[in-house]
């Protein structure tokens, strides 16, 4: 008699149900991961996909005309069409929804320019002709030549300030330091030379300043923008396939390279990229050791007892915590408390204004640490049971002591399930937000916690995190579609670093694996 269940189904239409059911739901969990994928690179390639700049007229509300360049935007209730613009009143861009009906006429600005400035703005106008000092009116083919130029006076200006002023500037603090008088001959020659370098630093911003663009609206209004300001200048509605790449590339390299600006809006996320792989980096040091060393204990040391098992389900509950009590249990002790106390002991003469009792990229490093390393634990520990009990008694029977019998022949074996582990606690330490932003992540730190200044790495400094950085734009893209971009972008790039940094754990893995199981 063939056994069947309360449906009615016997054993093999019981196991095709479960096979079935698995592949479906299988299916789902793929389709709606590559949809994220998708949503989030169509999103994010957009920040860098040069618009087309039309010039748009229509009727407001009140009857009156208005004619502007501006991007148009879709929106998806077919009825509203969203224009980022700009004109005389809204010279760096302005977004509004205007009903279709309103609009008149849209036509491609073919003589229309995007002005991308230094700042992070940006001007849609019509270039006419560049104001240089000494010369008449310059045509815009000579834009790139002029650019140059000013590039050139700006690098002799900082180089004044960096080389000249700034160390005499400090010189003279010493000075003031040590009350020397002001008739004081070494003081009146500090002053002298600063006085001068300062007139050579006027003399050189005066004859930047000479340097304009003059540029026009849609209604034919004048604005000039300061050359110095201008980082390029891009005719986008003529550009050609191949030009828009050109650009796209560009602004990816600008992307990957320049800080934040306008309020994290638009510029580059390098100093969040920078912080969030050295936080990675460091937290990854810190926790391997500690998480190896603890599932060796339990593994090889830790007698079975009701003590040890209750630390094995700690250790598994702690994977468990939310990642904000994590938070605050770095703020209360790793910053308040311990921070505080080598503050007293090693910086006592800059109290109470805090060195390491404030937040910073090492407790961020460390409080992330302990939050990955139950994972790290758990996943050891699995290696270590692996290991095969016939090798450990061949080293013994060799005469290997315990120690040299988990150097040499245990951990070396373990390494894959040790990788594992290592994997785990990168991917979610580099996605983590709520916790770092207590203990030392914020939402702009352009000083990057590595400089030419000894001691070359300041872990009490603060530092930016591409998890913080998409946490604070989305707030700033509810009414900003290139914000929003940004945003998607800066979504993209994590993945990707996520994916990188997996990707050369998991080879080390295979590479460890091949060397020690297959060998």
């Amino acid at each position: 008699m063939v056994n069947r269940d309360i449906f009615g189904l016997n054993a093999v239409q019981r196991q095709s149900l479960v096979i079935s059911l698995t592949a479906f739901f299988t299916s789902l969990l793929l389709i709606a991961l590559v949809s994220v994928l998708i949503l989030i690179s169509f999103r994010g390639t957009a920040y860098f996909w040069p618009e087309p700049i039309y010039k748009v007229t229509g009727t407001l509300p009140d009857g009156s005309r208005f004619s502007v360049l501006a991007n148009i935007f879709e929106d998806a209730s077919e009825e509203d069409i969203t224009l980022k613009y700009s004109d005389v009143n809204h010279p760096f861009g302005f977004q509004k929804q205007f009903d279709r009906e309103q609009l008149l006429s849209a036509n491609l600005a073919l003589d229309s320019a995007e002005i991308k400035l230094l700042d992070g703005r940006r001007v849609m106008a019509i270039p006419e002709h560049i104001v240089v000092p000494s010369k008449p009116p310059q045509p815009l083919d000579n834009i790139g030549a002029v650019l140059q130029d000013v590039a050139l006076i700006t690098a002799q200006i900082e180089d004044l300030n960096t080389e000249h002023l700034a160390p005499i500037h400090e010189a003279l603090s010493q000075f003031d330091k040590r009350d020397v008088v002001e008739d004081a001959p070494a003081r009146e020659k500090l002053v002298a030379a600063f006085n001068e370098y300062q007139k050579r630093v006027e003399a050189l911003e005066s004859t930047r300043a000479q340097y304009r663009l003059l540029v026009s609206f849609a209604d034919g209004s004048p604005f000039i923008i300061p050359i110095s300001s201008i980082q390029d200048v891009d005719f986008v509605s003529r550009l050609t396939t191949f030009e828009k790449w050109q650009v796209v590339f560009s602004e990816i390299s600008v992307f990957l390279s320049d800080s934040p600006k306008q309020a994290n809006t638009s510029g580059g996320v390098f100093p969040a990229l920078f912080g969030t792989i050295l936080m990675v980096f460091l937290m990854t040091i810190i926790v391997t050791p500690f998480g190896v060393l603890a599932a060796i204990y339990l593994s090889e040391y830790a007698p079975n007892t009701a003590l040890t098992t209750i630390i094995r389900v700690s250790v598994s509950n702690m994977a468990g915590v939310p990642s904000i009590v994590y938070g605050v249990f770095g703020l209360g002790f790793f910053v308040y408390t311990l921070g505080g106390s080598i503050d007293e002991l090693l910086f006592s003469d800059t109290l109470p204004a805090p060195t390491m009792g404030s937040p910073g990229v090492f407790w961020a490093a460390l409080t992330m640490a302990v939050l990955t390393l139950p994972v790290v634990i758990v996943a050891t520990e699995e290696g270590l049971r692996r290991v095969p009990d016939g090798l450990k008694a061949g080293s013994y029977a060799l005469g290997a002591t315990k120690i040299e019998t988990i150097l040499r022949t245990v951990l070396p074996i373990a390494s894959p399930g040790i990788m594992t582990g290592v994997i785990l606690a990168i991917a979610r330490a580099a996605g983590e937000v709520a916790p770092l932003m207590l203990v030392g992540a914020v939402k702009f730190a352009p000083t990057l916690p590595i400089d030419g200044e000894f001691p070359y790495l300041h872990l009490d400094r603060q530092f930016m995190h591409l998890g913080v950085l998409i946490y604070d734009g989305a707030f700033h893209s509810q009414t900003d579609g290139k914000s929003a971009s940004m945003m998607f972008a800066a979504c993209l790039l994590l993945l990707i670093v996520v994916f990188v940094l997996n990707i050369l754990a998991v080879l080390l893995r295979a590479r460890l694996r091949k060397r020690y199981l297959k060998g």
